[in-house]
């Protein structure tokens, strides 16, 4: 691992953002020895609690406002946060410029030069991500790198963690493969699980058509398999892999595994609901054969994970309602997996918590399985759900009740007051967190918290 990489380097970190991650990055950067100057459009009292994590560091400066090209042209590179508009003009005169633009998880790989197994996909990458590193761990016995895009960790400092048998597994988003394709790069082994309309709200922008939106964002997504040479692994499903094929100047000279979820034996035990896990189940099988794992240790390690939180996460019961927690359902093709994950339209036992703000993604296919699994719908505020309501209001089937409340307490405490034992409780929002909440962390933090209280 090149140690020494940041000593001395000019360095502008683009969005650092306030969950921590940005922080931890920076602070290995400064640490190694770089002159940083931290920039964000963001006004400075709302990053405060980032610049407070950093004031031990006098090689760390900063600038807050509307980026100018001025702090970007001299830098060595560019740390770019996640989610920076595509087209931000900054960033296309850095280009234009030559100045290297870099992101987190794409720069531990270019640095810590061990394999990486890397997982993308819009729906279904953290739980493929989480199997494999609980089975690897289980059955290794050894410490696995787990990084990308999770919770709190700075992909930056696990570079610390790194040694020569090191292996590390990614989730990755598309913004984060958007770093990888900068650096022309992909993980040993990638796992695509699925490809559906999400972050429209983002690729949609400058007037872009949906058809466009959506050719830019798997062309994102791409990015996990377009640089794997042909040592490398991909697996992902025939859908994906017909997609793939018809990318311009794409090659696919590496090892193609295709999945469509019957590998997964029937009578192999997983404790996460719904077929669309027994699918992200195979998935991970695929990827840990891959590293040579045999299907009995495989089948032994996916027997003992318990899940992720925020995804199908069951959080016990409280009088007779079983409760689970599917706080990074952000669309509604994912709060549509959830309901048929535990739902019984025989009898309507879902009591659903849903709503938040629109992505471009559209509601309506949500609605006929409301109708089909619920008995009761209570809606949090946001653009997402002025949108789902008037649906719901000319089309929800009757007996079924339908409620808008103001804050994650009364959802839950609403939900609880119309369950009856032998119902599901599922929060599953279909939606994003802004609005309501900081982040899609907070949003789960306060629906964990209000569960607690409520069921005391």
């Amino acid at each position: 691992m090149k140690t020494d990489f940041f000593k001395d380097k000019k360095v502008t970190v683009m969005r650092i953002g306030l969950l921590g991650r940005g922080v931890g990055d920076t602070k290995y950067l400064a640490e190694a020895g770089a002159e940083i100057l931290v920039v964000d459009s963001a006004p400075q009292e709302q990053m405060q609690a980032s610049v407070d994590a950093l004031a031990e560091y006098g090689n760390v400066s900063f600038k807050f406002g509307p980026y100018d090209f001025v702090d970007f042209k001299d830098a060595d590179f560019v740390l770019v946060g996640a989610g920076a508009p595509i087209d931000e003009p900054v960033l296309v005169k850095c280009r234009e410029a030559g100045v290297p633009l870099k992101q987190s998880a794409a720069l531990f790989a270019e640095l810590a030069t061990i394999p990486v197994i890397g997982v993308t996909g819009t729906r279904g990458k953290s739980t493929v991500t989480h199997m494999i590193h609980h089975v690897l761990s289980v059955v290794t016995g050894e410490e696995v790198l787990l990084g990308g895009n999770i919770r709190g960790v700075s992909n930056l400092q696990l570079l610390k963690d790194v040694k020569e048998d090191s292996l590390a597994v990614m989730e990755l988003d598309s913004w984060q493969l958007q770093g990888w394709g900068w650096s022309e790069m992909s993980p040993q082994i990638a796992v695509f699980t699925n490809f559906m309309e999400d972050h429209l709200n983002y690729y949609e922008q400058n007037g872009r058509s949906r058809e466009e939106a959506m050719k830019i964002y798997f062309a994102d997504k791409a990015n996990i398999f377009k640089y794997q040479e042909e040592s490398g692994t991909l697996i992902t499903t025939p859908e994906i892999f017909k997609r793939a094929k018809s990318l311009e100047n794409m090659s696919l000279g590496q090892e193609v595994v295709l999945i469509d979820g019957s590998e997964f034996p029937e009578d192999a035990h997983l404790s996460m609901p719904g077929e669309h896990n027994r699918i992200n189940a195979a998935l991970a099988t695929a990827a840990l054969k891959a590293v040579s794992l045999t299907e009995e240790e495989i089948f032994e390690g996916l027997a003992s994970f318990s899940g992720v939180p925020g995804r199908m996460e069951y959080l016990g019961d409280h009088n007779g309602v079983s409760i689970y927690n599917d706080n990074n359902a952000t669309t509604p093709q994912a709060a549509i997996a959830g309901l048929k994950a535990v739902g019984d339209e025989t009898k309507r036992n879902v009591v659903l918590l849903a709503g938040g703000a629109y992505k471009e993604v559209d509601p309506a296919p949500l609605v006929e399985y409301i109708n089909q699994y619920c008995r009761a719908v209570f809606l949090l505020l946001g653009t997402g759900t002025d949108r789902l309501a008037p649906l719901l209001d000319k089309t929800v089937a009757a007996g079924i009740h339908v409620e808008q409340v103001e804050t994650m307490y009364g959802g839950i405490a609403s939900s609880f007051s119309v369950a009856e034992p032998g119902d599901v409780l599922l929060f599953s929002p279909g939606f994003a967190s802004f609005g309501m909440f900081v982040n899609e962390y907070d949003r789960n933090d306060q629906f964990v918290a209000a569960v607690n209280e409520v069921s005391k």
